[in-house]
């Protein structure tokens, strides 16, 4: 009987790693996170099911967990470049209309930068953080928010306590504007790192939800130091 061609000491039957050459002018961190990414399943997911970026799954999977994303649901999405947390959320809140037995929900998408449009979403540009932002949030989406979610981050400084810091203030403004936005009931998520400034954060969605949860979906990487709080039922 001859042997099976794929039973090479069970290397057949591996799914192979790409490994990327170090190229002339490549630092080693770059070579190092091109070789991640071109590894990565979810960043192959992403190709293949058309989202643009690994991030998508992360609230997919918050979502399946925790159900916001519902039929009908007005959702903020801030720092939502380059969209996979709009594309996620125009299919689960039913924007495009597509289920017509179903509610109609609104997802508006809001950023520093252009973002390239997708279909059933409203995207703008604004800082969230400029006076008379929660205002104009309201007015586009013609009243409150059944969801706001941010899967913002600092531009890294390399130092693991400043981006911790830095991205926890993050938080607290997008939590502070999901305060004025949110109508009672809502959800608030947004991305942390692990680090021990997390706590006040903590306390103050306390007082605003009725749940308070940190989460590590998984799709986020190990290796990786975030986390996403996940608030349930704003009393507003």
């Amino acid at each position: 009987m001859a042997k099976n061609p794929t039973n090479n000491s069970g290397r057949g039957q591996r799914e192979l790693r790409v490994r990327v050459k170090s190229a002339r002018g490549r630092k080693l961190s770059s070579t190092l996170w091109l070789q991640r990414q071109l590894n990565d399943p979810y960043v192959k997911r992403a190709q293949v099911e058309g989202y643009r970026g690994r991030a998508a799954f992360k609230i997919l999977e918050l979502d399946d967990k925790f159900r916001f994303l519902l039929p009908g649901a007005r959702v903020v999405d801030l720092g939502c470049a380059p969209g996979g947390w709009c594309q996620v959320a125009v299919k689960r809140i039913n924007a495009l209309g597509v289920h017509t037995d179903k509610k109609i929900g609104t997802i508006l998408g809001i950023d520093l930068q252009e973002v390239e449009p997708i279909p059933g979403a409203k995207i703008h540009v604004l800082n969230f953080m400029d006076e008379g932002a929660d205002d104009q949030v309201k007015e586009w989406l013609s009243g409150q928010a059944d969801v706001v979610m941010s899967d913002m981050a600092a531009p890294s400084s390399g130092h693991k306590q400043t981006d911790h810091l830095r991205i926890i203030s993050l938080c607290e403004v997008a939590a502070y504007l999901a305060f004025d936005v949110l109508a009672p009931n809502g959800t608030f998520i947004a991305k942390v790192l692990a680090g021990g400034a997390e706590g006040e954060l903590q306390s103050l969605l306390k007082k605003k939800f009725t749940k308070v949860v940190n989460v590590k979906p998984p799709s986020s990487r190990a290796s990786s130091s975030e986390k996403f709080v996940v608030a349930t039922g704003f009393r507003g």
